[in-house]
This record gives structure tokens, C-alpha cells and sequence, in this order.
């Protein structure tokens, strides 16, 4: 009996929840609502016995942080191609229709808010992930839970028994008011725009604040290896029917005159939306045609982004002040009356440097004009000299730092200045500390910006050393902390000495060694003493070192400060040498390749087998390139540099043939029957439109 009452309450969570938030067609009230709420987490709480992960009362989150493990997508999640420009759309129509025919499109709003994916599994949401790196995301299954527009479990019938659907998470224009609101009482620093504010509560530990920020999630996507749809259009209506919420502003459009009115359309509707979008996507409809058409490295040739233009708006600048970064660069920001644009208020907007403002000739009084660059960063595009004030004088730069007070310097061939004082200016300490724990460096969770000034504030971190002499007793007393997010500050601490080298020497925060440079310093020197041992004849030897990082990396180690902060460090027992791997063989050793295109696995895989036996990656081909390993869809520019270079070009089967023998394959065979860098399948007379491609369906 309990049990089935638990049941009939979940489906009648359910429904009404649908109707609310997808259908916007309420048929109960919320006190009638919260009160089979109540019930059935009652009900739950004293049978645990029927818990379920899909029940309605997931939705309300848990206070308990969780810490976001990284998964690879089943299907890469690709980026989509952007034009601001309706001849480039008109022309990209052209092209779609030159190699397939005429053919229909789906017309669909761009949501401006952040990538989700969404796995199902017998009609169950199993695991939500977002977007990452394209290759693999953070499973955020728990706060996405707790989105009342996601279906835990799915209505109707049909749906494959798994399946993802992608699409974006939203937080609407009046959830990002209330919450910025709360935030000013609260005297928290302010979310810049809905996207941010969508990004951050995606990421929160604790998936109850999850639940009370009300975000909302669109889906427009389906991916999976049996999909049973001819079409895009089709599969988003069965997609409704089992109860996604899917944009109802879609349309089929069959000809150029068609598309551009949907765009000329939304470009002023838009404006009454509840939630911000920043343009139209173009999708082939088709999936035989998308299949012929293929894919770029990076995004299908089927879909495109056309991006509505920057809105405008025309305020007073207030004021200038300047902020300084992690590398003590100085830059100016203007402070504004607020201003509606785009869906939010803009108060701020970047100034760039001192050549920026002289040329826009800015002064604080002027009206100016203010629009979103790609609907995101405000920035300031010209000053209405008609309203300029009559004893208005030329803005005059600031010539010391604004909170340390030292004299500022500005390097040859530079535009911004510079505050010298790297060991005593706040903002720059701080800057190279958030920089360490990155998840791209060290990777330590539970120090985010608010956490790291007050420990800065408090005495405990003057710089990055002393991150690793923090004990959980000092962090515990301290606001918003406690013990358990201290010991798991502590604990996340103490794994970042397994970080491996090469993240490391990123987290150093050397100016200009970004994650690929430090990756291409620590394979070619191996240790951080043989990088700080290195002249300027040595650095420039490795792959991506120029002279200007070779100066920057010369300076950094010179100073004492930083010596004293990487012994400390030493100590500590952080990873300042390149693991000595075993190869698994030295079929390629000595040789070095380019790998590009699309293969039966990832491209990162390709280039791991290629370290593995011994080889070498380099990211451009030139003529240090011995191999170019070519997959499907390798763009032609770079066929054509390998061979006018005399690279030689492989096939993904003769590069694995390679990886066997260690010999050239093209070297095994006479000339007439040398292998193109045509893949098997095509070389064989299979077409790629005749097999299933096992990306239909990504995201976009």
C-alpha cells in the first residue's frame, strides 16, 4: 500500500511539474503541489527501502558538496561555425545546395546559456555531462537533476532504450535579476550576464543552491547510434512527446527568402523573450544529407550560427577606474550609467588600454556608445561629441599603480602598462594563486576567488608555497568554510603533488607559457632545473619557444623571489620532472608527425600511440614533419604544405601498420601501388554517405 501510494505521488510530482514548467499550463496550485511534495518525502524518508533516482523529490538537491569526476562523451560534443554576415550565410546555402540539392533547413533559436548533455537509459536520466573540451565534460547529473524542466523519467513510448539529447541550460531573465539581486544585499560580486550566471550554478558543489537558483534547460539535439528518424524536425517532435522542453520558435525553411525572414524576425523579437539568444542556427534537415556533407575538424558543414548584431545603447561614462591582473597588466575599465542591453544592465565596460582610449579620445561625462562584442563583453565603440561638455578636458592615464602605488612601466612592442611590484601588489598575488589551482594546473578544488582573498587577507597565503603548509584547524573557524570543507581543501591540497610536470610549469603562471608551451617545455627539458638551467639559445630550441617566451621564461627564473617560492615548492614534493614512461616500443623513435583529420578514434588518441612507440607530435606541418597521419575530412591546405615540403602522408591503416613494423609502408610497396591518404573504407569504393555516421546528431 505504501508503496504504491509513493508511486501514484511520483506520477502525480510528475505531471505537474510538466505541465508547470514545460507547457507553462498549470492546472494545480503551488500550495496543492507542495503538499504531495511533503507527502512523498515524508513517505521516502521513512521507507528507504523504494528510493529511486529519478523521484520528484531529487529535484529539491542535497547540501553535501560533490566533486565532479570528467567524462569522455560517447559522441564528440563539436562546435558550430559562426557568420555575423548574411552574404556568407547566403553563400553557405549556396554550397549545401550545390552538393546535395535543393533541401529543407531547421530554423531554431541560439540559446545563449551552457552545452549539457543528457544520457537516458531505459527511459531514465542516467547522466548528465557538460560540453568540456568536446572530448570529455563534468558529470553534473545531480545539480541538472534538480532542473525541473529535465525529465528524470520520460512519457509516452518509442524513446531507443539509450540514447543523449543536448541542448543548453538557461537561466532566465528573471531568475538572473532575482539572483544578482540576492547577491548585492549580500555584498557578493555581481554575475556579469544570464551565461555566467547559468555556467557557475552548473558547477556549484552543493546541488540544493543548484535547485533555489531556477535555471531552465532547452533541448534541441538527439545523438545515438540507432536513432529512428529520417530527420531532424521529426526527431525534436517525438523528442516533445516524451516530455524534453523543445523551443517551439523553430521553423522549417525551404529556400534563402524563407531563412532570412525567420533571422529578420527574431532579430527584433528576441527582445521580449524571457531568456537571452544571441542568433539563429541553420541545421540541414536531412540526416542522409548531413552524412553526405560531413564534418570540418572542428564543426559540421551542415549547421551554421548566424549572429544577430551587437545591440547599441548611448549612456554617460561615470568614471574610470583600472584593475590589475596576475602579470601586473593594467587595464581600464569604464564605469557607466546602467544601461539595459542585450537582456541585462551594463554598468561596466572595458576600455582595453591607454592607445584605446586616446583614439577614442574618452572622457569621463561623455555620452558614449556602448555594445555587446558577440553578445557577451560590453565595450565602449565611439563618444557622442555633440553632448560633450563645454569644459571637458583630455582624460589623463594613470602613471602609478592603483593599489600598490608603484610606478608603472610599459614594455617595447606592447600596448597595456605594467606594475612592476610582482611580490607586494594584492591583486597580482592573488591572480597567480587563483592561476595554480586552476583545474588546468594544479587542480585544487574548494579555493575559489572569495576563498583565496580572505585566506590572503587573513595571513595564511602570501603567495603559492604556502598553500601547502595550510592545515584544516586554521581554514575550519574562518567564514563560510567549516570543517569539512576545510579537510577537503586539505585533501585536494595534498593530490596536487601527483599533478604531473608539465601542469605544473603551467601553474607557475610564466608570462606568456601558456598549457601548450609548458607541455612542449617540460617533453623537450624534462625537469624544471633543466628549464631554469636553460640559455636563450637552449629554450628557443624547443617546439612553440620564440625569443619573446625565452625572455619572459629568463626573467621569471632570475628572480629571487620565485626561486625562493619553487624551492619551497621542491619541498612540498610537487612533480618538477617528466615521468620516465615505459614505451610500449621504438618503432617510431626518432620521427616526428602531424596528426589531422577525423579517425576511428580520437585524435588524442592517435597522438598518445604516437608517444607510446617512441614518436614525436608537433602541431603544424613544416619541414621538421616527417609523417603527416591524414584522416577523413583533413583540410586540403595542409595536404597541400606536406606535399610541397615532400612530407610523407599516411592513412590511418598505414600508420598503424607502422606502429607494427617500424618501417615507412610506402617504402614496402612498388609506386603503382603506393596507398593514398584516402582511409580504407573510401579506397575500397564505400562512400562515406553509404555508412552510418556515428557522430549524427551532436551538439551544436
Amino acid at each position: 500500500m505504501i508503496r504504491e501510494r509513493i508511486e501514484e505521488l511520483r506520477r502525480q510530482l510528475d505531471y505537474h511539474n510538466h505541465k508547470y514548467y514545460v507547457e507553462n499550463a498549470p492546472e494545480i496550485s503551488d500550495f496543492e503541489f507542495d503538499a504531495m511534495m511533503h507527502e512523498l518525502q515524508r513517505l521516502e524518508a521513512e521507507h528507504p527501502e523504494y528510493a529511486d533516482p529519478t523521484s520528484p523529490t531529487m529535484r529539491v538537491g542535497s547540501d553535501l558538496c560533490a566533486e565532479f569526476q570528467t567524462v569522455r562523451h560517447r559522441y564528440p560534443m563539436l562546435s558550430l561555425g559562426n557568420t555575423y554576415s548574411t552574404d556568407e550565410l547566403h553563400e553557405f546555402i549556396e554550397r549545401i545546395e550545390r552538393e546535395v540539392g535543393p533541401t529543407e533547413y531547421v530554423c531554431e533559436l541560439k540559446f545563449d546559456g551552457t552545452a549539457i548533455s543528457l544520457t537516458y537509459e531505459h527511459g531514465r536520466l542516467t547522466q548528465a555531462v557538460t560540453r568540456g573540451d568536446g572530448v570529455a565534460g563534468d558529470d553534473v547529473t545531480a545539480n541538472v537533476r534538480t532542473i525541473r524542466s529535465v525529465p528524470l523519467r520520460l512519457r509516452g513510448e518509442g524513446w531507443p532504450e539509450l540514447f543523449e539529447i543536448r541542448g543548453e541550460i538557461l537561466m532566465p531573465y528573471a531568475s538572473f535579476d532575482r539572483l544578482n539581486a540576492e547577491r548585492e544585499a549580500n555584498g557578493e560580486q555581481l554575475f556579469a550576464n544570464p551565461r555566467n550566471a547559468a555556467a557557475g550554478t552548473l558547477k556549484q558543489q552543493a546541488s540544493s543552491v543548484v535547485a533555489r537558483r531556477g535555471l531552465d534547460c532547452t533541448l534541441y539535439q538527439l545523438a545515438g547510434d540507432r536513432l529512428p528518424f529520417t530527420n531532424h524536425w521529426g526527431s525534436l517532435q517525438k523528442a516533445r512527446e516524451w516530455g524534453f522542453k523543445v523551443s517551439e520558435h523553430m521553423r522549417i525553411c525551404r529556400n534563402t527568402e524563407e531563412v532570412d525572414a525567420f533571422i529578420a524576425h527574431w532579430d527584433e523579437a528576441r527582445r521580449s523573450l524571457p531568456f537571452p539568444t544571441d542568433g539563429v542556427v541553420i541545421k540541414v534537415n536531412d540526416f542522409a544529407m548531413r552524412r553526405r556533407l560531413g564534418f570540418t575538424a572542428k564543426a559540421p558543414k551542415w549547421a551554421v550560427a548566424y549572429k544577430f548584431k551587437a545591440e547599441q545603447a548611448l549612456t554617460r561614462l561615470e568614471s574610470v577606474s583600472f584593475q590589475v591582473g596576475r602579470t601586473g597588466a593594467i587595464t581600464p575599465v569604464a564605469n557607466l550609467d546602467p544601461v539595459l542591453l542585450a537582456g541585462t544592465t551594463v554598468r561596466r565596460a572595458t576600455l582595453h588600454n591607454a592607445e584605446q582610449m586616446a583614439q577614442l579620445d574618452i572622457r569621463p561625462g561623455d555620452m558614449v556608445y556602448v555594445e555587446k562584442g558577440g553578445e557577451i563583453i560590453p565595450k565602449i565603440t565611439g563618444v557622442e561629441l555633440a553632448e560633450r561638455p563645454a569644459d571637458s578636458r583630455p582624460f589623463e592615464y594613470i602613471t602609478c599603480c592603483p593599489v600598490c602605488h608603484t610606478p608603472l612601466v610599459r614594455y617595447e612592442g606592447e600596448a597595456k602598462h605594467y606594475c612592476p611590484n610582482q611580490s607586494g601588489c594584492r591583486p597580482q598575488i592573488i591572480g597567480r594563486i587563483l592561476h595554480f589551482i586552476r583545474r588546468k594546473a594544479l587542480d585544487i578544488e574548494g579555493l575559489g576567488e572569495e576563498t583565496v582573498e580572505l585566506l590572503y587577507d587573513n595571513g595564511l597565503l602570501h603567495d603559492i608555497s604556502d598553500l601547502y603548509d595550510l592545515k584544516a584547524e586554521q581554514l575550519a573557524p574562518l567564514p563560510r568554510l567549516g570543517e569539512k570543507s576545510a579537510e577537503n581543501i586539505i585533501r585536494s591540497i595534498r593530490r596536487s603533488t601527483e599533478v604531473p610536470f608539465r601542469r605544473v610549469l603551467f601553474g607557475l603562471g610564466i608570462r606568456f607559457v601558456g598549457e601548450t608551451t609548458a607541455k612542449y617545455l617540460a617533453d623537450h627539458f624534462r625537469s624544471l632545473e633543466a628549464v631554469m638551467q636553460a640559455s636563450r639559445e637552449e629554450l628557443v630550441e624547443a617546439d612553440e619557444v620564440g625569443g619573446k617566451i625565452a625572455d619572459a621564461i629568463l626573467e621569471y627564473f632570475a628572480d629571487a623571489e620565485n626561486r625562493r617560492i619553487i624551492e619551497r615548492l621542491r619541498r612540498a614534493g610537487l612533480q618538477f620532472e617528466t615521468a620516465t614512461r615505459e614505451l610500449a616500443s621504438e618503432a617510431l623513435a626518432g620521427r616526428s608527425f602531424v596528426v589531422s583529420g577525423r579517425f576511428s578514434r580520437s585524435r588524442e588518441e592517435m597522438k598518445e600511440l604516437i608517444e607510446q612507440h617512441g614518436g614525436r607530435n608537433l602541431s603544424a606541418v613544416s619541414g621538421n614533419v616527417d609523417f603527416l597521419v591524414a584522416g577523413e575530412k583533413m583540410g586540403p591546405e595542409k595536404r597541400k604544405k606536406a606535399e610541397k615540403l615532400g612530407v610523407r602522408i599516411l592513412s590511418e591503416e598505414e600508420f598503424l601498420k607502422m606502429l607494427e613494423t617500424g618501417a615507412d609502408p610506402q617504402e614496402e610497396v612498388p609506386a603503382a601501388e603506393t596507398h593514398s591518404a584516402v582511409p580504407a573504407q573510401q579506397a575500397s569504393g564505400e562512400s562515406a554517405a553509404d555508412r552510418p555516421d556515428p557522430r549524427q546528431g551532436e551538439l551544436f
